[in-house]
C-alpha cells in the first residue's frame, strides 16, 4: 500500500511538480488549492502533509495552527507537516516550528531535498 499524501498549494503548477516528483516515489497524492480547502480533505489515512504559506481563503499558517490545536482536528494533530513555501523570514520560520511544523523547505526546491524530507517524517 503506497503512503499517502496531501499537497496544499494555491499554484497548481507547484502542486503539479510536487505531486510528479512523490508519485514517481510511489506516494499517493491528495490535492487542495488552500487551507479550508484542505481541512475537508483531512482522512485517516493520511501519513503526511506539504503545505504552502501565502494562499488565499486560509493560509499554511491558519491551516496548521487548525490541525494542531482545534478540537474538531484532534484526530490529525500529529501528522507531519511540512512547510514549501517562498517564506524564507525567521519569524515566519518560528511560528510555523512554534506550532508543530516538522520541517521548512524554500521555493524553488530541489527534489532530493523534498523527497528526503519526506522519508524522514513517514
Amino acid at each position: 500500500m503506497s503512503q499517502k499524501v496531501l499537497i496544499i498549494d494555491d499554484s497548481k503548477a507547484i502542486r503539479d511538480v510536487v505531486k510528479m516528483v512523490l508519485s514517481e516515489s510511489g506516494y499517493d497524492i491528495t490535492e487542495a488549492e488552500d487551507g479550508r480547502d484542505a481541512l475537508s480533505k483531512l482522512n485517516e489515512e493520511l501519513e503526511l502533509v506539504i503545505c504552502d504559506v501565502n494562499m488565499p481563503v486560509m493560509n499554511g499558517i491558519e491551516f496548521l495552527e487548525a490541525v494542531k490545536t482545534d478540537k474538531e482536528f484532534a484526530s490529525y494533530k500529529f501528522i507531519p507537516i511540512i512547510m514549501l513555501t517562498t517564506e524564507a523570514g525567521e519569524k515566519m520560520k518560528d511560528r510555523g516550528k512554534e506550532l508543530g511544523a516538522k520541517a521548512w523547505l524554500v521555493k524553488p526546491f530541489q527534489p532530493d531535498q523534498l523527497l528526503d524530507a519526506v522519508k524522514k517524517l513517514i
